[in-house]
C-alpha cells in the first residue's frame, strides 16, 4: 500500500464545467484525508469517498472563490445536515479566512458561528502542521493576495502542491525531491498569478520531482495541450489530473 495517495476531485477554472468541478483533492494515508482546496462542486464528489465528519483536516491554499466556495455549503453540511462532528473540523487556510467566511454566512444582527464547524488555524510561511501520519509544510508563493503552497510528506512519500502561484522559488523549494509536483497550468501566455505549461515543467525539473501532475488546465488550453507544453521542459513523466483520477505516491 502507498503512504500517500491524491484523489482528484476537480481541476476545473475559473469556474466548473460539466463533470469537472473547480480545484479541489483528497489527499490520504491509511485511514486519515484532508480535504485540499474546497472549489465549487468538490464537495459532493468528496462524498463519494469520505464524509466531512471523518475528514482529519481541511487546507486551502488560497481565498479565490474556486478554491474555497464550498466551504459555505460544507459548513451548511455540518452543523445543519445528517453530520455529527465529534468536534470542528480543524481548518487550515490563509488570515481572515474566518471572517471572510462569517461574513458570507452571516444574515442577522448576530454573527455566523463559524468556529462551530471549522477549528480555524491561519497560515503563515513555513507553518508546519502535524496531520494523523501526514506532515503539511506551507510556504508562500506569489498570487497578488496572501496563498500557500505546500509539501505533504508520509512515510517515505511526498507531494507538493503549488496552489495558484506564479513561478517563485517557494515553489521550486517545496518541490525539491518530492514523488510528484501538483502544479497548476492555467493559461497559454506568461503571468504575474500563474503558471504556464512551461513554467510547470520548469518547476518539476528544478525540483528534481520523479512525475509532474498538471492541474487548473485554463478555458483557453486543453489538458492535452497543457501535458505536452510540460512535457517539453521536463523530462519526467507528466499526468493531466483528471477528475476521479488517483495517484498513489510512492
Amino acid at each position: 500500500m502507498s503512504d500517500l495517495s491524491l484523489t482528484v476531485l476537480g481541476s476545473a477554472t475559473p469556474y466548473a464545467e460539466p463533470g469537472n468541478p473547480c480545484s479541489g483533492y483528497l489527499v490520504s494515508s491509511g485511514e486519515t484525508h484532508v480535504w485540499l482546496d474546497a472549489g465549487p462542486g468538490t464537495l459532493a464528489e468528496l462524498r463519494r469517498h469520505t464524509g466531512l465528519d471523518r475528514l482529519a483536516a481541511i487546507w486551502i491554499s488560497h481565498l479565490h472563490a474556486d478554491h474555497c466556495a464550498d466551504l459555505l455549503t460544507a459548513y451548511y453540511g455540518a452543523l445543519f445536515a445528517d453530520v455529527e462532528l465529534p468536534a470542528p473540523i480543524p481548518l487550515f487556510g490563509p488570515p481572515g479566512i474566518a471572517d471572510r467566511l462569517a461574513g458570507f454566512l452571516t444574515n442577522g444582527p448576530s454573527r455566523s458561528p463559524v468556529e462551530r464547524a471549522f477549528a480555524v488555524q491561519e497560515l503563515s510561511d513555513g507553518h508546519r502542521a502535524e496531520i494523523g501520519p501526514m506532515t503539511f509544510t506551507a510556504a508562500a508563493v506569489e498570487h497578488g493576495m496572501p496563498a500557500f503552497g505546500v509539501r505533504i510528506e508520509a512515510g517515505a512519500a511526498s507531494l507538493a502542491y503549488s496552489g495558484d502561484s506564479a513561478p517563485c522559488p517557494a515553489v521550486t523549494s517545496l518541490a525539491k525531491n518530492c514523488d510528484a509536483l501538483l502544479c497548476e497550468a492555467d493559461g497559454p501566455a506568461p503571468s504575474e498569478a500563474h503558471h504556464t505549461p512551461e513554467d510547470a515543467g520548469e518547476a518539476a525539473a528544478g525540483a528534481g520531482v520523479r512525475r509532474l501532475i498538471v492541474t487548473h488546465v485554463g478555458p483557453f488550453l486543453t489538458p492535452g495541450d497543457a501535458v505536452t507544453r510540460a512535457a517539453a521542459r521536463f523530462e519526467g513523466p507528466v499526468a493531466y489530473a483528471a477528475p476521479g483520477a488517483v495517484f498513489h505516491l510512492p
